[in-house]
């Protein structure tokens, strides 16, 4: 093999990685929506199985972590962009007390978690 063909195998492999990294940072795609009385946050988690998924609220804040293995066979060489790791933490727009977190429910169908979450009774405030 050439130099010039092993320096493109390598920085084809180091693209592959920053690639990587920057959809590591990016990822999970996620879309919040209130519905009645309920936060309701759909996670994009594809290439993870729900075991490699994890959530936790506190406060006002969602953690969500996932890690997979990479699959490579011998001889194969992989070229992924897909991340192997995501370890995010979202600002909700609803603060969660203790005693409703455990209300709160998580479903994982086709690599999307959507994540129910009660919103907290509010009380108006009269003007005088």
């Amino acid at each position: 093999m050439g130099i010039g063909r092993y320096m493109a195998k390598e920085l084809a492999k180091e693209l592959d990685n920053r690639s990587r990294e920057f959809y590591e940072f990016v990822m999970p795609a996620i879309d919040m929506v209130e519905d009645g009385n309920e936060l309701v946050v759909v996670i994009d988690c594809p290439g993870f199985a729900k075991k490699d998924i994890s959530l936790r609220i506190t406060d006002n804040i969602l953690s969500i972590s996932a890690k997979r293995e990479q699959e490579e066979s011998l001889g194969t060489v992989y070229y992924r962009h897909r991340p192997l790791k995501i370890d995010k933490k979202i600002v909700l727009p609803i603060s969660v007390k203790e005693e409703e977190k455990v209300v709160g429910r998580a479903a994982y169908e086709s690599g999307v978690v959507t994540l129910r979450i009660p919103i907290p009774k509010s009380t108006n405030i009269p003007i005088v």
